[in-house]
């Protein structure tokens, strides 16, 4: 138990750390656009961002300067394998439950 609530903390802690970068925050410009790395990145805080930018109105889920295809292949990217990771582990220990 107390493991998973040691790890927890640390993820939680580290997000929080690494959070400096979220899309709509002005750490982009036309000249700096965000590419492929960013775009994986904000894919996977992008719950994050959703909940930060319903109190800062600056913060977006997504980046408006991006490098185009590459920024939006990195955000599907990582927004899939996180979410679609999700559903598969959760799928995983109901049927180990149920065994």
């Amino acid at each position: 138990m107390k493991t998973h609530i040691l790890n927890g903390a640390l993820v939680a802690s580290l997000a929080i750390l690494l959070c400096g970068c979220f899309p709509g925050g002005g750490s982009y410009s036309p000249r700096e656009p965000a590419g492929f790395f960013s775009g994986v990145w904000h894919g996977w805080i992008a719950p994050v961002s959703l909940i930060v930018g319903v109190f800062k109105s600056d913060i977006r889920i997504y980046e408006p300067f991006n490098s185009g295809w590459w920024y939006d292949f990195g955000f599907y990217i990582a927004v899939i394998a996180g979410f679609g990771g999700l559903a598969f582990s959760r799928k995983r220990k109901k049927r180990d439950a149920h065994s």
